[in-house]
């Protein structure tokens, strides 16, 4: 059968199928597909929707989009009221506030009705005139989809190296730009994982190829003005669990490479960026279950490490020594504290800490003589560092935020303990904090572990069992929903909606033991603990069952799709976004992006044991016959985390299975990847969808 006949075919088909009638969703066609793996028999009728260059798959997405375009198109003025109010929220001109780096203040700005950033510098002196040295609303025109992951400036000032996406895979292209000329070298480098670190010859890159898995297991040496061809291969990682990511040393001393198991750094290699000819060389030599990562500091490598130390601790090891004996205590080991972070400064270190899953940030001397935390006001809040290119400094420049409190950007002196507020984040058209409230609670789940709650909602709610509540979660790798200040969040809460975050075993909100009860055999205890965070809001008076919503985005929305099978009656609608759905699928084909190096997170399902866990939560393999939730079900056809056809064929699925009316939709990208519209004003189209989604289901 030629392309133009299977074409016309497949167009006729679903014209069947679909057409006539607004209110009947599409229906996927079913292809049986049977595996036997181990003791178990896999049925699958939607296999076939993994086939990115099929006309019949491409039909069926688009059928899916008009679908749920026109489910939407009887609220179409609550969703352009939601866009409006959240454009409206963001300041029109915005600048960032400078990082002085080699003389010269970096910065980025928005001008007034544009969706990217144009990237900036002035020298450090008054009166500097400003440099434009990259306008990336140039670079996206013309395109549906653009992101500049890295930007890295020779020491020297004179070129910058700059990473593009241009489809949402997460494959980037290189490219150099003379900043006296502004010419652009014809020196691209494709297939890249978007970072670049400069030798300190002023003349050589470094960065990472990508494998057909999208895994960076390569680090290549590239001279400007020589042909990409001639490129030198420096390291290569053959161990196919573990990713690549390269950075510099804040002395500028060192190139450093993480050698990575996921989220975890396993071994850092380094070579000095005075020689860039030089080879790396392993700080400490890998050992299982050991993580580090490391900087440089006059004679040492400082160390946050967790060997002896579940939480981590924090070392230095003198330059040249070898071995774990030779290494240095500096801030030890404490059960009940998470270090999570450090900042190296001539006369300090700055430890981010997390303790009761609260932020803690630490100033210690190097010499002992100081050693204090800084305090916060509220309840619940987060705070980071803003960088702080600078060692020589005694200024830590830090951002503080909370539900209720936009992010404040400060200088903080740490000699003097004086703090000055250098930019608070700009919600245009006013904004009241103290019409809003934040608190925290803690919920003990089923096996009696404690999880905490962050909540906001407007000031005069009352628990009564008549709000409507989101709760936010994710539960995975490690990673963490802090409690941030989101201005597109406003809308939810001036209509009476509660939100909440539960911080659910998976993330390390509370520790490395609260990742690890998370994660593989464990991995149940995140749905266990979103469902009695829900059960126990429901019973606080929060919300109540009929007004209650869940989301999650990523392995957050495989948190949505256990939570379902689980508990169908428990939510009034869930919102899924790029779900994670058919672990089981997925984490048996090794070729696919990310799989080998999630086998730690997961499992790998070529080892029974880990195979029947898996299978017993996948939500892919575990719909039945019953009712479901309203469901909202986003997706990326270009993305390169989750593939387009996991929350695709877990719609089609549903579609088959469920036993209730309410409305299930699927609204697939096909322009985006796993992050969505890039842009700073098309990602609240995607929002704006999602709670006009919420505020109609309360209506129904």
């Amino acid at each position: 059968m030629n392309v133009c006949r299977f074409l016309l075919i497949s167009i006729l088909t679903f014209s069947v199928v679909y057409a006539g009638s607004d209110l009947h969703p599409p229906k996927a066609e079913k292809k049986l597909t049977e595996s036997v793996i181990f003791d178990k028999k896999i049925i699958d009728n939607y296999d076939w929707l993994d086939d990115k260059e099929s006309p019949t798959v491409i039909n069926y997405l688009n059928a899916e989009n008009e679908y749920c375009s026109k489910y939407f198109s009887n609220y179409e003025s609550l969703q352009e009221s939601l866009f409006s109010e959240m454009k409206r929220r963001v300041k029109p001109q915005e600048e960032g506030l400078p990082l002085i780096k080699n003389g010269y203040g970096y910065y980025s700005r928005y001008e007034s009705g544009k969706e990217y950033r144009i990237f900036c510098r002035k020298k450090d002196s008054a009166g500097a005139s400003e440099e434009i040295i990259l306008d990336v609303n140039k670079i996206a025109e013309g395109k549906k989809y653009c992101v500049v992951a890295d930007r890295a400036v020779s020491s020297d000032n004179k070129l910058m190296a700059y990473a593009v996406d241009t489809i949402g895979k997460r494959k980037h292209i290189i490219y150099i730009k003379n900043l006296e000329t502004g010419s652009i070298y014809n020196e691209t480098i494709s297939n890249t994982n978007g970072k670049i670190v400069w030798g300190n010859d002023n003349k050589t890159i470094y960065y990472l190829l990508k494998d057909s898995t999208l895994r960076a297991s390569r680090v290549f040496r590239h001279t400007t003005g020589d042909d990409i061809s001639a490129d030198s291969m420096i390291y290569f990682e053959k161990d196919k669990t573990l990713d690549l990511q390269i950075a510099k040393s804040k002395s500028g001393q060192f190139i450093l490479l993480n050698v990575m198991n996921g989220q975890r750094t396993v071994e850092v290699r380094y070579l000095n960026a005075d020689f860039p000819k030089d080879t790396f060389k392993a700080i400490e030599p890998r050992a299982k279950n050991i993580e580090y990562s490391a900087d440089h500091f006059g004679t040492d490598f400082i160390i946050r490490t967790n060997y002896n130390a579940v939480n981590f601790r924090v070392v230095k090891m003198a330059l040249g020594s070898t071995g774990k004996s030779s290494w240095i205590e500096v801030v030890p080991h404490r059960d009940d504290v998470f270090i999570e972070a450090f900042e190296i400064f001539k006369n300090f270190l700055v430890i981010n800490e997390r303790k009761d899953g609260l932020m803690q940030m630490r100033v210690k001397s190097w010499n002992n003589d100081t050693d204090y935390y800084l305090s916060f006001p509220e309840k619940t809040f987060y705070t980071s560092f803003a960088g702080n290119p600078e060692i020589n400094s005694n200024l830590l420049r830090y951002t503080y935020t909370s539900l209720t409190t936009p992010r404040m950007t400060y200088d903080f002196d740490m000699n003097t303990k004086e703090q000055k507020l250098l930019k608070e984040e700009a919600v245009a058209g006013g904004y009241d904090k103290s019409q809003y409230e934040c608190d925290r609670i803690t919920v003990t789940a089923r096996d009696g572990a404690k999880v905490p709650v962050s909540i906001v909602y407007k000031k005069g709610f009352k628990k009564n069992w008549k709000a409507p509540m989101l709760i936010h979660s994710y539960g995975a790798y490690g990673a963490m929903l802090n409690p941030v200040f989101r201005s597109e969040r406003i809308s939810l809460l001036d209509r009476g909606f509660v939100f909440a975050i539960a911080h659910v075993r998976g993330g390390e909100d509370l520790g490395r033991k609260w990742y690890d009860g998370g994660r593989m055999f464990n991995k149940k205890n995140t749905f266990n603990d979103y469902i009695d965070c829900a059960k126990a809001l429901i019973k606080q008076g929060y919300t109540s069952g009929d007004r209650l919503f869940g989301k999650g985005e990523s392995a957050g929305g495989l948190l949505m799709g256990a939570v379902a099978n689980a508990e169908p009656d428990l939510f009034k609608g869930l919102i899924a976004c790029v779900p994670f759905m058919n672990v089981i699928h997925t984490m048996l084909d090794s070729t696919l992006p990310l799989v080998t190096f999630e086998y730690e997170e997961w499992g790998n399902p070529a080892k029974k044991e880990e195979f029947d866990y898996m299978f017993s939560y996948s939500p892919y393999e575990n719909i039945k016959k019953q009712k479901y939730p309203s469901m909202l079900v986003t997706g990326g056809f270009h993305d390169s985390q989750v593939p387009y056809w996991d929350p695709a064929k877990w719609v089609a699925k549903l579609r088959e299975m469920k036993m209730d009316e309410n409305p299930l939709l699927l609204n697939m990208d096909m322009s985006s990847g796993h992050d969505g519209s890039s842009g700073r004003y098309n990602k609240y189209k995607a929002i704006a969808m999602e709670y006009a989604f919420l505020i109609t289901q309360i209506e129904h």
